[in-house]
Protein backbone atom coordinates (compact mmCIF):
# COMPACT_ATOMS: atom_id res chain seq x y z
CA UNK A 1 0.00 0.00 0.00
CA UNK A 2 1.40 3.39 -0.89
CA UNK A 3 2.42 6.06 1.47
CA UNK A 4 -0.68 8.48 2.08
CA UNK A 5 -0.07 12.11 0.65
CA UNK A 6 -0.87 13.71 3.74
CA UNK A 7 1.99 11.52 4.96
CA UNK A 8 4.67 12.30 2.84
CA UNK A 9 7.55 14.62 4.32
CA UNK A 10 7.44 18.30 2.53
CA UNK A 11 10.24 21.53 2.69
CA UNK A 12 9.28 24.83 3.39
CA UNK A 13 13.09 26.75 2.88
CA UNK A 14 14.97 24.45 5.15
CA UNK A 15 11.91 23.79 7.49
CA UNK A 16 11.73 19.84 7.06
CA UNK A 17 8.54 18.76 7.96
CA UNK A 18 7.42 15.61 8.63
CA UNK A 19 3.86 15.40 6.87
CA UNK A 20 1.65 17.92 5.50
CA UNK A 21 -0.42 18.47 8.08
CA UNK A 22 -0.01 21.96 10.04
CA UNK A 23 -1.81 23.74 13.01
CA UNK A 24 -3.30 27.04 12.42
CA UNK A 25 -2.88 29.94 14.69
CA UNK A 26 -5.72 29.87 17.02
CA UNK A 27 -6.72 33.21 19.48
CA UNK A 28 -6.67 32.10 23.28
CA UNK A 29 -7.72 35.70 24.74
CA UNK A 30 -5.54 33.80 27.97
CA UNK A 31 -2.33 36.78 28.28
CA UNK A 32 -1.75 39.24 30.28
CA UNK A 33 -0.66 42.31 29.76
CA UNK A 34 0.72 40.78 26.28
CA UNK A 35 2.90 37.40 28.50
CA UNK A 36 1.83 34.39 27.64
CA UNK A 37 0.13 32.48 30.94
CA UNK A 38 0.38 28.57 32.10
CA UNK A 39 -3.22 28.25 29.67
CA UNK A 40 -0.66 29.10 26.55
CA UNK A 41 1.46 25.56 28.38
CA UNK A 42 -0.97 23.52 28.60
CA UNK A 43 -2.80 24.34 24.84
CA UNK A 44 0.48 24.53 22.85
CA UNK A 45 2.27 21.65 24.81
CA UNK A 46 -0.89 19.06 23.68
CA UNK A 47 -0.75 20.28 20.25
CA UNK A 48 3.06 19.74 20.30
CA UNK A 49 2.25 15.57 21.00
CA UNK A 50 -0.43 15.73 17.98
CA UNK A 51 2.19 14.15 15.21
CA UNK A 52 1.41 17.08 13.07
CA UNK A 53 4.45 18.97 11.04
CA UNK A 54 4.20 22.47 12.53
CA UNK A 55 2.48 24.54 15.38
CA UNK A 56 1.88 28.03 14.89
CA UNK A 57 1.24 30.09 17.67
CA UNK A 58 -1.43 32.42 17.71
CA UNK A 59 -1.83 36.04 16.11
CA UNK A 60 1.03 37.93 18.03
CA UNK A 61 1.01 41.97 18.38
CA UNK A 62 3.65 43.32 17.28
CA UNK A 63 2.84 46.61 20.02
CA UNK A 64 -0.11 46.47 22.60
CA UNK A 65 -2.55 48.75 20.53
CA UNK A 66 -1.89 45.79 17.41
CA UNK A 67 -3.69 43.46 20.01
CA UNK A 68 -7.06 42.17 18.89
CA UNK A 69 -8.02 42.18 22.70
CA UNK A 70 -6.68 42.98 26.25
CA UNK A 71 -5.93 39.20 26.54
CA UNK A 72 -3.90 38.61 23.13
CA UNK A 73 -0.36 37.78 22.80
CA UNK A 74 2.53 40.51 22.20
CA UNK A 75 5.95 40.14 21.25
CA UNK A 76 6.98 43.78 21.77
CA UNK A 77 9.29 44.25 24.67
CA UNK A 78 11.76 41.87 27.16
CA UNK A 79 8.49 41.18 29.13
CA UNK A 80 6.30 39.24 26.56
CA UNK A 81 9.61 38.00 25.18
CA UNK A 82 10.61 35.95 28.32
CA UNK A 83 6.81 34.63 28.58
CA UNK A 84 7.05 32.76 24.93
CA UNK A 85 10.27 31.68 26.23
CA UNK A 86 9.09 30.27 29.42
CA UNK A 87 6.24 28.47 27.26
CA UNK A 88 8.56 27.41 24.42
CA UNK A 89 10.99 26.03 27.18
CA UNK A 90 8.20 23.45 28.50
CA UNK A 91 7.59 22.32 24.94
CA UNK A 92 10.62 21.61 23.51
CA UNK A 93 11.54 19.74 26.83
CA UNK A 94 8.94 17.06 25.39
CA UNK A 95 8.11 17.51 21.86
CA UNK A 96 10.55 17.87 18.93
CA UNK A 97 7.91 19.35 16.56
CA UNK A 98 8.85 22.79 14.69
CA UNK A 99 7.12 25.75 16.23
CA UNK A 100 6.02 29.22 13.74
CA UNK A 101 4.74 32.12 14.94
CA UNK A 102 1.97 34.38 13.28
CA UNK A 103 3.14 37.81 13.79
CA UNK A 104 -0.19 40.53 13.40
CA UNK A 105 -1.24 44.47 14.48
CA UNK A 106 -5.44 43.77 14.47
CA UNK A 107 -5.88 47.73 13.02
CA UNK A 108 -9.06 48.87 13.24
CA UNK A 109 -10.26 45.33 14.80
CA UNK A 110 -8.67 46.05 17.79
CA UNK A 111 -9.39 47.21 21.69
CA UNK A 112 -12.41 44.60 21.80
CA UNK A 113 -13.60 42.35 24.65
CA UNK A 114 -12.85 38.14 24.87
CA UNK A 115 -15.23 36.28 22.25
CA UNK A 116 -17.04 34.91 25.50
CA UNK A 117 -17.89 38.05 26.82
CA UNK A 118 -19.40 38.84 23.38
CA UNK A 119 -16.30 40.41 21.19
CA UNK A 120 -17.73 43.84 20.91
CA UNK A 121 -15.57 47.28 20.61
CA UNK A 122 -14.28 48.61 23.52
CA UNK A 123 -13.97 52.24 23.43
CA UNK A 124 -10.83 54.33 23.92
CA UNK A 125 -11.04 55.59 27.46
CA UNK A 126 -12.65 52.43 28.99
CA UNK A 127 -10.38 49.90 30.87
CA UNK A 128 -9.07 47.66 28.71
CA UNK A 129 -10.26 50.03 25.14
CA UNK A 130 -7.99 52.36 23.27
CA UNK A 131 -7.86 54.48 19.91
CA UNK A 132 -7.59 52.10 17.11
CA UNK A 133 -5.51 52.61 14.25
CA UNK A 134 -6.28 51.81 10.78
CA UNK A 135 -5.16 53.18 6.78
CA UNK A 136 -8.60 55.12 6.56
CA UNK A 137 -10.78 55.97 9.97
CA UNK A 138 -13.36 53.63 8.35
CA UNK A 139 -15.19 51.50 11.40
CA UNK A 140 -15.10 48.33 11.27
CA UNK A 141 -18.80 48.19 12.36
CA UNK A 142 -20.98 51.57 12.27
CA UNK A 143 -21.20 51.68 15.85
CA UNK A 144 -17.49 51.66 17.00
CA UNK A 145 -15.30 54.82 17.61
CA UNK A 146 -13.70 55.20 14.26
CA UNK A 147 -10.16 54.29 13.86
CA UNK A 148 -7.15 57.15 13.20
CA UNK A 149 -5.68 56.82 9.89
CA UNK A 150 -1.89 55.78 10.12
CA UNK A 151 0.14 58.44 9.19
CA UNK A 152 4.15 58.14 7.98
CA UNK A 153 5.32 58.38 11.33
CA UNK A 154 2.43 55.75 12.04
CA UNK A 155 3.66 53.34 9.35
CA UNK A 156 7.56 53.47 10.12
CA UNK A 157 6.38 52.74 13.86
CA UNK A 158 4.13 49.68 12.96
CA UNK A 159 6.78 48.59 10.53
CA UNK A 160 9.75 48.71 13.27
CA UNK A 161 7.22 47.06 14.95
CA UNK A 162 7.58 43.96 12.37
CA UNK A 163 10.80 43.81 12.26
CA UNK A 164 11.99 44.19 16.12
CA UNK A 165 9.15 41.05 16.99
CA UNK A 166 10.78 39.29 13.89
CA UNK A 167 14.34 39.36 15.84
CA UNK A 168 12.62 38.47 19.26
CA UNK A 169 11.32 35.56 17.26
CA UNK A 170 14.44 34.81 15.98
CA UNK A 171 16.34 34.74 19.62
CA UNK A 172 13.70 32.65 20.91
CA UNK A 173 14.64 29.89 18.10
CA UNK A 174 11.13 29.65 16.48
CA UNK A 175 11.61 28.45 13.00
CA UNK A 176 9.02 30.02 11.28
CA UNK A 177 7.36 33.25 11.11
CA UNK A 178 3.89 33.59 9.37
CA UNK A 179 2.61 37.47 8.78
CA UNK A 180 -1.00 37.66 9.51
CA UNK A 181 -2.46 40.09 6.19
CA UNK A 182 -5.91 37.98 6.69
CA UNK A 183 -9.72 37.95 8.74
CA UNK A 184 -9.75 41.81 9.07
CA UNK A 185 -6.60 42.99 10.70
CA UNK A 186 -4.33 45.59 9.66
CA UNK A 187 -2.55 44.32 6.67
CA UNK A 188 -5.70 42.81 5.02
CA UNK A 189 -7.30 46.51 5.59
CA UNK A 190 -4.61 48.02 3.79
CA UNK A 191 -5.37 45.79 1.06
CA UNK A 192 -9.26 45.94 0.35
CA UNK A 193 -10.61 48.65 -1.12
CA UNK A 194 -13.13 48.81 1.21
CA UNK A 195 -11.14 50.02 4.33
CA UNK A 196 -8.27 51.61 2.87
CA UNK A 197 -9.51 54.75 1.08
CA UNK A 198 -6.05 56.91 1.45
CA UNK A 199 -5.29 59.34 -1.43
CA UNK A 200 -1.49 58.49 -0.86
CA UNK A 201 0.66 55.56 -2.22
CA UNK A 202 -0.72 53.50 -0.20
CA UNK A 203 -3.97 53.75 -1.31
CA UNK A 204 -6.18 53.38 -4.25
CA UNK A 205 -4.88 51.41 -6.90
CA UNK A 206 -3.77 47.80 -6.11
CA UNK A 207 -0.35 48.26 -6.27
CA UNK A 208 -0.65 50.64 -4.23
CA UNK A 209 -2.69 49.05 -1.53
CA UNK A 210 -0.29 46.17 -1.70
CA UNK A 211 2.65 48.58 -0.68
CA UNK A 212 2.23 48.40 3.10
CA UNK A 213 1.91 44.74 3.63
CA UNK A 214 4.73 44.26 0.79
CA UNK A 215 7.18 46.58 3.25
CA UNK A 216 6.30 44.64 6.42
CA UNK A 217 7.30 41.76 4.15
CA UNK A 218 10.18 42.96 3.53
CA UNK A 219 10.64 44.15 6.61
CA UNK A 220 10.36 40.64 8.40
CA UNK A 221 12.59 39.04 6.22
CA UNK A 222 15.33 41.59 6.61
CA UNK A 223 14.92 41.05 9.99
CA UNK A 224 14.37 36.84 9.82
CA UNK A 225 17.42 34.83 9.45
CA UNK A 226 17.92 33.77 5.89
CA UNK A 227 17.45 30.26 6.61
CA UNK A 228 14.44 30.36 8.09
CA UNK A 229 10.83 30.54 6.68
CA UNK A 230 8.76 33.78 6.25
CA UNK A 231 5.20 33.06 5.75
CA UNK A 232 1.76 35.61 4.77
CA UNK A 233 -1.35 34.18 5.82
CA UNK A 234 -4.05 36.05 3.88
CA UNK A 235 -8.10 36.00 3.13
CA UNK A 236 -8.05 35.49 -0.76
CA UNK A 237 -12.01 37.28 -0.94
CA UNK A 238 -13.87 39.70 1.70
CA UNK A 239 -17.13 37.85 0.01
CA UNK A 240 -18.51 41.42 -0.34
CA UNK A 241 -18.78 42.93 -3.67
CA UNK A 242 -16.82 45.80 -4.32
CA UNK A 243 -13.94 44.23 -1.64
CA UNK A 244 -10.74 42.42 -2.15
CA UNK A 245 -11.06 39.27 -4.54
CA UNK A 246 -9.82 36.34 -5.49
CA UNK A 247 -7.84 38.47 -8.51
CA UNK A 248 -6.56 40.73 -6.93
CA UNK A 249 -5.07 38.37 -4.33
CA UNK A 250 -3.28 36.49 -6.83
CA UNK A 251 -1.71 39.44 -7.97
CA UNK A 252 -0.77 39.82 -4.39
CA UNK A 253 0.62 36.22 -4.49
CA UNK A 254 2.81 36.49 -6.66
CA UNK A 255 4.04 39.84 -5.85
CA UNK A 256 5.08 37.91 -2.68
CA UNK A 257 6.73 35.52 -4.61
CA UNK A 258 9.11 38.38 -5.68
CA UNK A 259 9.78 39.29 -2.71
CA UNK A 260 11.05 35.78 -1.74
CA UNK A 261 7.91 34.53 0.21
CA UNK A 262 8.56 31.15 1.70
CA UNK A 263 4.19 30.11 1.23
CA UNK A 264 1.34 31.57 1.37
CA UNK A 265 -1.63 30.32 3.97
CA UNK A 266 -5.22 30.73 1.96
CA UNK A 267 -8.37 32.20 4.09
CA UNK A 268 -10.94 33.98 3.07
CA UNK A 269 -13.27 36.67 4.82
CA UNK A 270 -13.32 38.85 7.97
CA UNK A 271 -13.12 42.01 7.18
CA UNK A 272 -16.82 43.72 6.78
CA UNK A 273 -19.71 42.39 8.77
CA UNK A 274 -21.68 42.81 5.24
CA UNK A 275 -19.92 39.38 4.24
CA UNK A 276 -21.71 36.47 2.82
CA UNK A 277 -19.69 33.14 3.03
CA UNK A 278 -20.53 30.29 1.29
CA UNK A 279 -19.65 27.73 4.40
CA UNK A 280 -19.07 24.51 3.67
CA UNK A 281 -16.45 21.57 3.75
CA UNK A 282 -13.54 22.46 2.08
CA UNK A 283 -15.36 25.71 1.35
CA UNK A 284 -11.78 27.58 0.93
CA UNK A 285 -10.17 25.24 -0.91
CA UNK A 286 -10.90 26.44 -4.51
CA UNK A 287 -9.33 29.74 -3.60
CA UNK A 288 -6.22 28.05 -2.50
CA UNK A 289 -6.31 26.30 -5.94
CA UNK A 290 -6.63 29.12 -7.94
CA UNK A 291 -3.60 30.77 -5.59
CA UNK A 292 -1.72 27.53 -6.18
CA UNK A 293 -2.27 27.21 -9.78
CA UNK A 294 -0.40 30.94 -10.22
CA UNK A 295 2.81 30.79 -8.45
CA UNK A 296 5.25 28.74 -7.45
CA UNK A 297 5.56 28.83 -4.05
CA UNK A 298 3.83 26.20 -1.33
CA UNK A 299 0.03 26.89 -0.70
CA UNK A 300 -1.49 25.83 2.70
CA UNK A 301 -5.24 25.44 2.60
CA UNK A 302 -7.95 25.68 5.42
CA UNK A 303 -10.94 25.63 6.46
CA UNK A 304 -13.89 23.13 7.68
CA UNK A 305 -10.94 20.30 6.66
CA UNK A 306 -12.16 17.78 9.11
CA UNK A 307 -12.15 14.23 7.79
CA UNK A 308 -8.94 12.37 6.42
CA UNK A 309 -9.85 11.40 3.34
CA UNK A 310 -10.92 15.06 2.80
CA UNK A 311 -7.69 16.40 3.83
CA UNK A 312 -5.78 13.69 1.91
CA UNK A 313 -7.56 14.39 -1.41
CA UNK A 314 -6.74 17.94 -1.06
CA UNK A 315 -3.18 17.22 -0.67
CA UNK A 316 -3.10 14.07 -3.35
CA UNK A 317 -5.03 16.23 -5.95
CA UNK A 318 -2.44 19.01 -5.71
CA UNK A 319 -5.04 21.62 -4.64
CA UNK A 320 -2.79 22.83 -1.57
CA UNK A 321 0.75 21.35 -0.28
CA UNK A 322 -0.41 21.30 3.28
CA UNK A 323 -3.43 21.40 5.11
CA UNK A 324 -4.25 23.79 8.27
CA UNK A 325 -6.31 22.51 11.10
CA UNK A 326 -7.62 24.87 13.82
CA UNK A 327 -11.47 23.68 15.16
CA UNK A 328 -11.02 20.25 14.16
CA UNK A 329 -7.59 19.89 16.07
CA UNK A 330 -8.48 21.87 18.87
CA UNK A 331 -11.98 19.21 19.18
CA UNK A 332 -9.46 16.21 18.34
CA UNK A 333 -5.80 17.01 19.37
CA UNK A 334 -5.02 13.44 18.46
CA UNK A 335 -6.77 13.89 14.63
CA UNK A 336 -3.52 13.27 12.95
CA UNK A 337 -3.22 9.96 14.56
CA UNK A 338 -6.33 8.70 13.86
CA UNK A 339 -5.92 10.31 9.99
CA UNK A 340 -2.58 8.28 9.85
CA UNK A 341 -4.75 4.79 10.90
CA UNK A 342 -7.54 5.73 8.66
CA UNK A 343 -5.00 6.41 5.91
CA UNK A 344 -2.48 3.86 6.16
CA UNK A 345 0.10 6.64 7.26
CA UNK A 346 2.42 6.54 9.99
CA UNK A 347 2.72 9.82 12.54
CA UNK A 348 5.46 10.79 15.59
CA UNK A 349 4.08 10.11 19.13
CA UNK A 350 5.80 10.42 22.83
CA UNK A 351 7.64 7.75 23.98
CA UNK A 352 4.79 7.82 26.67
CA UNK A 353 2.28 6.72 24.60
CA UNK A 354 3.54 4.43 22.76
CA UNK A 355 1.53 1.54 24.74
CA UNK A 356 -1.41 3.29 23.53
CA UNK A 357 -1.50 1.78 20.24
CA UNK A 358 -4.35 -0.13 19.00
CA UNK A 359 -3.23 -3.72 17.96
CA UNK A 360 -5.06 -3.97 15.22
CA UNK A 361 -3.17 -0.29 13.68
CA UNK A 362 0.91 -1.95 14.58
CA UNK A 363 2.76 0.48 12.29
CA UNK A 364 0.86 3.97 13.32
CA UNK A 365 3.97 5.43 15.38
CA UNK A 366 6.83 5.67 13.87
CA UNK A 367 10.27 4.99 15.62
Amino acid sequence: MSQPALFTPFRVRELELRNRIVIAPMCQYSAIDGCMTDWHLIHLGQLALSGAALLTIEATAVEPEGRISYADVGLYNDETEKAIGRTLEGIRRWSEMPIAIQLAHAGRKASTEVPWKGGAQIAPGHANGWQTVAPSGVPFNPNYVPPTALDKDGLKRIRDGFAAAAKRAANLGIDAVQIHAAHGYLLHQFLSPLSNQRADEYGGTLENRMRFPLEIFEAVRASFPGDRAVTMRVSATDWVDGGLDIEQSVAFAQALERKGCDAIHVSSGGLSPAQSIPISPSYQVPLARTIKAAVNIPVVAVGLITEATQAEAIVATGDADLVALARAILYDPRWPWHAAAELGGQVTAPKQYLRSQPSKYKSLFAH
